[in-house]
């Protein structure tokens, strides 16, 4: 079995969003997904991006994505990086595929010098929950997610 882990290029804008489109499926939030490949290969790779993938792949096919970008924390004086998405194929999962993709990411904050590494994990998903907390990370309960879109985004930008 051989496992790699690399930045993804731009050949890769349709295999990143087939993966968003899987993610969203299993967290059953197909119906919140509005990106085009079109969007996530120019957000990806255009001039100036300002979010990052790697792409797992076992024996060279590909079978996760890592979809990433950097954090500023106040209190620490420190930039981050928040992993936004991760996913693995189902049927490798097991493999110590997610902790690969996971440990690329950690080492890019030690050796750039950043202070946390921080995502998003919904309630429900009690695998990915016991995943990550094996791997070190503690759930930060005391905080409460909030979020402004679509025509209430607009009201608050005084656009109404």
């Amino acid at each position: 079995m051989s496992l790699i882990i690399r930045r993804a290029e731009s050949a890769d804008a349709a295999l990143v969003h087939g993966f968003v489109v899987k993610l969203a499926e299993y967290e059953k939030l197909s119906h919140e997904v509005e990106a085009s490949v079109e969007q996530i290969g120019a957000q990806l790779f255009g001039d100036d991006p300002k979010v990052f993938c790697e792409i797992a792949e076992l024996d060279g096919e590909p079978v996760g994505f890592a979809l990433w970008f950097y954090t500023f924390s106040t209190f620490q004086g420190r930039h981050g990086i928040w992993l936004e998405d991760l996913y693995v194929d189902p049927e490798t999962r097991g493999k110590g595929i997610g902790k690969a993709l996971l440990a690329a990411l950690a080492r890019r904050c030690v050796d750039e010098g950043l202070g946390r590494f921080e995502w998003w994990v919904l309630d429900w998903n009690e695998p990915a929950i016991q995943f990550y907390q094996s791997q070190g990370a503690v759930m930060q309960n005391e905080w409460t997610v909030c979020r402004v879109s679509g025509a209430e985004l607009t009201a608050l930008a005084g656009k109404l």
